[in-house]
């Protein structure tokens, strides 16, 4: 039997109680279509709802007709955090705690376990098409698929990273060098890039394609994770071309205006510090003026990735439209982790590439000093634990349901998303599946702060993380954070000092004890082991995923 979108009639309802699902859809008068997006390598300042200069008009859009919150968290890289989000579960839980690589240990065995249930498995059993559009990265082999793990239709590439462009013969021949053509596989089967055709389009494209040749009786889940605004640095040159002479100004001025529009937009708090700045970033007066244009052109690539993918959230939007569905949708917009920071080649091309930057062939990517922009007015970048690490944009917008135009303090979690989508959708979450015993989901509906009830989300114990020897936790206004190698906690007081200045961990020995306590004991309980006791011979290059 098809679920219905709207309440069963009542000659039915005593029927539905021999079916848990039927039941659920009788318990709705309307239950939304749900849209996920997820952007790759995007700094927390990345939108210009968030302090941008990049032009981002309809998430900004959706924005003042929805909510963002100032505080929402991932897990700092990519296959760890879409882990969590697809599960609902620490990413340890999952069997991804470190990368999506096999460490030999149930928590990093670099796939999804059966234990954790993915939303498309979930959504799917209560009634939901499922669709996913874009990167997967949560297990390489077929059986780790999403058509294995609960999508209807799927497009896109496995692994974390890919061209934006199907560089053809290029590719071919310098496949070691390169990469090899754009893989990827659609409802099962390997297929690839069209010459001349741009990834984001086309992941946005198939999106589409899957909402028009839904079943229209049933409401649809679909899970949009763009690759953009990750490297390679390659966009269409149109798009480029919007952001000429955009950068001009280097980072440093461009890093004060975003913090001026922050503070006119409510972002950054009166009271609250910014992050000191990042001596390892050049004084761009300094630089040369060859340098100065190798680095604006850098920017301009990123800003035009960003806006392409704009462009397709609004496409996104017209087609709700047309299909007549924009009433009755949530979407919600997040990134897997902050911006990348690091150097290659510092002030030069890199060797691999084989064009300009942003054309088909080449291979650059942001670095550091654009990386300091991004994460405005926060510190540190991917793969760490510090603010701009793992703290993104968050926005949330349903006509119906959510009020307009709030800024809340939110402090989510991706292992919140779940909860918040199973109750939207009326979803049971269960114990068995397919003779598997599922783990509970530890986070918290997000719902409350959403319908404007609340300003963050109530929680019984602190958030934690641990990635390759990094760990974190969040209580309150408390952040207890090391940074592998070193052994040592800082501790923050976000309240006040957003901008991690002033290590407080002298001062208060009392919470650094005791949060350091529950960290352990959380990880005693969540599968993480001693990063010394299993970290790869070869350090995996994050900045490749």
């Amino acid at each position: 039997m098809i679920l219905q979108r709207h309440l069963l009639p009542l000659g039915l309802v005593a029927a539905a109680g021999a079916c848990p699902s039927l039941l659920q859809a009788a318990n709705a008068e309307e239950r939304p279509n749900i849209i996920l997006i997820l952007v790759d390598d995007m700094g927390y300042s990345d939108l210009g709802i968030y302090g941008s200069e990049i032009e981002t008009p309809n998430l900004d859009r959706l924005a003042q007709e929805g909510i963002r919150f100032r505080e929402f968290y991932n897990n700092s890289i990519s296959a760890p955090t879409r882990a969590s989000l697809i599960t609902g579960q620490y990413s340890h839980c999952a069997g991804i705690g470190y990368f999506n690589v096999n460490l030999g240990q149930p928590g990093y065995q670099g796939f999804l376990n059966r234990e954790s249930l993915t939303f498309g498995e979930v959504l799917r059993e209560a009634g939901y098409s499922t669709f996913l559009s874009g990167k997967w990265h949560v297990g390489n082999d077929s059986i780790c698929w999403p058509a294995q793990r609960g999508f209807d239709r799927s497009y896109g590439f496995i692994d974390g990273a890919s061209n934006y462009y199907d560089a053809g013969e290029y590719a071919s021949e310098n496949a070691a060098n390169f990469g090899d053509r754009v893989p990827l596989v659609k409802d099962n089967q390997r297929t690839q890039l069209e010459l001349g055709r741009y990834l984001t389009d086309a992941i946005t494209d198939n999106a589409l394609e899957f909402i028009d040749q839904r079943d229209d009786k049933r409401p649809f889940f679909l899970y949009l994770a763009f690759n953009a605004p990750h490297w390679p640095l390659q966009a269409p040159a149109e798009e480029i071309a919007k952001y000429k002479g955009r950068y001009a100004k280097g980072w440093d001025v461009l890093r004060e205006e975003r913090i001026a529009r922050q503070r006119e937009l409510g972002i950054v708090l009166p009271e609250q510090t910014i992050a000191e700045r990042d001596e390892k970033v050049p004084l761009w007066e300094n630089l040369t003026y060859e340098q100065k244009e190798l680095w604006q052109r850098k920017m301009e690539v990123y800003a035009a990735m960003v806006s392409r993918m704009d462009y397709s959230v609004g496409r996104l939007i017209e087609k709700l439209k047309e299909a007549g569905e924009y009433d009755n949708t949530l979407i919600l917009f997040l990134s897997d982790n902050g911006a990348e920071g690091g150097y290659h080649s510092m002030f030069q091309k890199r060797p691999r590439n084989a064009g300009p930057i942003g054309s088909a062939g080449s291979w650059d990517y942001q670095e550091q000093p654009w990386a300091y922009l991004s994460v405005t007015p926060l510190r540190q970048y991917k793969d760490d634990f510090h603010e701009g690490g793992f703290c993104t944009s968050f926005i949330a917008w349903y006509p119906k349901r959510i009020p307009q135009g709030k800024l809340v303090q939110g402090t989510g979690h991706i292992i919140d998303i779940a909860p918040t989508l199973y109750e939207l959708a009326d979803a049971r979450y269960p114990k068995e599946y397919k003779g598997h015993d599922i783990q509970a989901l530890p986070g918290r509906s997000l719902w409350p702060v959403l319908n404007g009830k609340a300003e963050t989300v109530s929680r019984d114990e602190p958030l934690f993380w641990e990635r390759a020897g990094n760990r974190a936790v969040r209580s309150g206004k408390w952040k207890l954070v090391s940074s592998y190698p070193s052994l040592k906690w800082e501790l923050y007081d976000l309240e006040a000092d957003r901008g991690e200045t002033r290590d407080v961990s002298a001062d208060h020995p009392d919470i650094v004890n005791r949060l350091s306590a529950q960290y352990f004991e959380w990880a005693k309980t969540h599968q993480v082991v001693d990063y010394d006791r299993i970290k790869p011979k070869r350090e995996i290059r994050v900045s490749a995923r």
